[in-house]
């Protein structure tokens, strides 16, 4: 279906990892919620020249579920001015605490923000939508819920197959019940966005219940860092695997060096699943941000999107902060990465990780194989 030999699929930010993935024979998709159409045009448009002929995916976001739902064009600046006063001000003493500096209009959409749509929604995400199909994709994912009928529709229309992003076996069932063409299980070591069930229960469970359905690929995903998980995953019935957190150190990552520096120093236990970045659950590091939403003092997170807008330019705020030498707002900086982290305590390039995963799997095919024979 992607038109690769190895099922090692790579999701990514940063344009570099994308192409150096493909390149080296796995397959990478961009992660496209952040850009607008036009940028999104630009950075599709440099995969063109430098995946080497190799295939490559795009991941967009629309929510199910999400405050803002039966709104059209809704931007950063009409959310932001809803956001009640308790929250901005938990905000602003919270990086008050850490030396960190915020403007006021920057919690009430101010110029620091971008002034665009939230590309959250159908209406805003469609243009992202037809620039992706401009251009020769092999792959279209969408995650937190199942995709729209327009999104499904031009999958078809282009022939190019539409995957969706699940936590729980149920949301597997609506998902191919709706029409989608791979099924990505996301198990709950995920780094971003994740459900309540281990990536060793969730694929088994979500195999079994789809197929009475139809015969639907499913790719594991969570926690997964190297070529012997890869192996595991596939002998319980995967097609192969998604993977994220694995590139995020990478020499091509984008991941700024601070960020970088605290996940290659993190363990396995140095991360938390919550609300307090995004107003749903998702994985990232542990610090002083995540640990103050927690607290006895905090208002609690508002609902998708308002704590996006509320939180990242506050955590914007702290790593500039931190980058130009303020010791104390380190302590707030935080990214989104799986329990995988605790796995990857080297810079590595791209390329070298793809070796490495592929080496990894032929050597635990040799050892089943071994076992086997015995």
């Amino acid at each position: 279906m992607l038109g690769i030999d190895f099922p090692l699929v790579a999701f990514s930010h940063c344009r570099d990892v994308v192409a150096a993935v493909s390149r080296a024979g796995g397959f990478g998709v961009l992660g496209a919620t952040a850009f607008s159409p036009h940028q999104l045009d630009r950075e599709l448009a440099w995969l063109d020249e430098h995946c080497g002929g190799r295939g490559y995916g795009v991941d967009v976001l629309i929510p199910e579920h999400i405050a803002t739902k039966d709104e059209r064009n809704v931007s950063v600046s009409t959310v932001a001015e809803r956001i009640p006063q308790r929250h901005r001000d938990f905000v602003r003493e919270l990086l008050k605490k850490y030396d960190v500096e915020l403007p006021d209009r920057t919690l009430h959409g101010g110029p620091e923000q971008h002034h665009g749509r939230i590309n959250l929604q159908e209406d805003t995400v469609m243009p992202l939508l037809e620039v992706a199909f401009s251009h020769p994709i092999k792959l279209i994912a969408n995650a937190l819920g199942v995709p729209p009928q327009s999104m499904l529709e031009l999958g078809r229309r282009h022939n190019v197959p539409v995957a969706a992003l699940i936590g729980a076996k149920e949301h597997a069932v609506r998902q191919v019940q709706a029409g989608v063409d791979i099924i990505i299980a996301e198990g709950w070591e995920a780094g971003g966005h994740c459900g309540e069930v281990s990536t060793l229960v969730l694929v088994p469970d979500v195999i079994r219940a789809i197929k009475p359905i139809r015969d639907v690929p499913v790719l594991a995903a969570g926690g997964i860092a190297n070529g012997r998980q890869m192996a595991a995953c596939m002998a319980m019935g995967a097609a192969g695997v998604w993977t994220g957190s694995v590139w995020l150190t990478t020499s091509e990552s984008d991941v700024p060096q601070l960020l970088r520096e605290k996940m290659l120093a993190a363990t396995a236990r140095d991360t938390v699943r919550s609300k307090c970045r995004t107003g749903k659950f998702s994985r990232q590091l542990k610090s002083a941000w995540t640990e103050a939403w927690e607290s006895a003092e905090s208002p609690g997170p508002l609902p998708m999107p308002f704590q996006t807008v509320l939180s990242e330019p506050a955590l914007r705020a702290a790593l500039y902060s931190a980058e130009h030498g303020n010791e104390k707002a380190r302590e707030l900086i935080t990214y989104w990465v799986g329990q995988c982290v605790g796995l990857i305590d080297t810079v590595k390039s791209a390329r070298t990780v793809v070796q490495e995963f592929m080496e990894d799997f032929a050597a635990a095919l040799e050892d089943m194989n071994r076992l086997v024979g015995q």
